[in-house]
């Protein structure tokens, strides 16, 4: 079958792998849509990710497709459903999975391979996070499930408050889909700082209070200082995964703020905060990371319910063979993400 695999930096190459074989426990489906994600563009760009194997690697994990064979001992599923894999499961046995902490769980087992004709689920996520699409959502937006679920968590962890001005930071597909879910959630008003108007008009039809394109602001925290009666943001989301943003972020923040880490950032960053006003403004800097099976779950149902026009998100449609195309699109920003069809 026909695959991409990652080499390193921005070497992406397609080539002939061999069909995979279900094991035990396990299955295979035919890939009828893989998203792209702006994760994939950093490991693309970067050429790896902490929780990947060292490359050479099969690539994507944004998939929805139809089973077309089932290991030994897989029950509830047939051949011919259609359904969407979360990209990772925990292994619910280890002290994190005892408190529900599913994302810190030191045995998740992470799936990649999505931008292929073929993927095979791993038995875990076979077990706890494989779900059935609904008749009536489409490919592109059930692929969507992983990304939204990541942003649910998110969400939840924030403690966002009715009336809360929360600033979040990135108009890519994840500060997109903050903004989105925030807005239709609670009450909060969200700002929205990007750096491409178009980005910001869709962040717009998502339910931004206001957007504002940071290229046109010599201080981002006080622009949000102006914008909350000198305070700062109750709230801040950060969405890029660049390190001086994440101390932007921090800036943006009134004293008691929660400041939400969000973009992983690239393999032994640091950044610096000043003890001050971490500890006088009493700040509660969060990284959150990943996905739960809740959230997966929450995330393909608000998809389905058609609430939030999430396919806003989607800047076109193209064939496994367009994809390092599509990669450097996405680098230059002329792209949100791409629903990739190996058929």
């Amino acid at each position: 079958m026909l695959a991409a695999l990652l080499y390193g930096q921005e070497n992406l190459r397609l080539e002939e792998v061999p069909f995979p074989t279900a094991a035990a426990g396990e299955i295979v489906i035919k890939v009828g849509t893989a998203t792209t994600c702006g994760t994939d563009l950093k490991i693309w760009l970067r050429g790896g990710h902490p929780k990947m194997p060292q490359p050479p690697i099969l690539f994507g994990h944004e998939a929805v497709g139809e089973i077309v064979s089932l290991g030994e001992g897989v029950t509830g599923w047939k051949i011919g459903d259609r359904v969407v894999a979360n990209n990772s499961a925990p292994c619910m046995n280890c002290f994190f999975c005892h408190r529900r902490e599913y994302s810190l769980c030191p045995n998740l087992v992470f799936n990649y391979g999505a931008f292929a004709e073929y993927l095979k689920i791993p038995s875990p996520i076979v077990k706890h996070n494989l779900l059935a699409v609904p008749d009536d959502l489409d490919n592109a937006l059930a692929s969507m499930t992983e990304p939204l679920a990541c942003v649910l968590h998110g969400v939840a962890c924030s403690n966002i408050q009715p009336a809360d001005r929360v600033v979040v930071i990135g108009d890519g597909a994840i500060g997109l889909m903050f903004t989105a879910v925030i807005a239709q959630q609670s009450a909060a008003e969200v700002f929205l700082f990007g750096g491409h108007d178009q980005r910001l008009q869709i962040g717009e039809k998502l339910g931004a209070s206001r957007t504002f394109n940071y290229h046109n602001l010599s201080d981002v925290p006080a622009s949000v200082r102006d914008l909350t009666d000198g305070w700062g943001a109750d709230i801040v989301i950060e969405a890029t995964g660049i390190p001086t943003v994440w101390e932007t972020a921090i800036a943006c923040g009134r004293p008691g703020a929660t400041i939400n880490l969000f973009g992983g950032c690239p393999r032994d960053t640091t950044i610096t905060v000043s003890t001050e006003q971490l500890h006088y403004n009493a700040l509660t800097l969060k990284g959150v990371f990943h996905n739960t099976p809740t959230f997966v779950r929450e995330a393909l149902s608000l998809l389905a319910s058609r609430v939030i026009p999430f396919e806003l998100l989607i800047s076109y449609y193209r064939p496994l063979k367009d994809l390092e195309q599509v990669f450097e699109n996405m680098k230059n920003r002329q792209a949100i993400k791409v629903a990739i069809e190996p058929g």
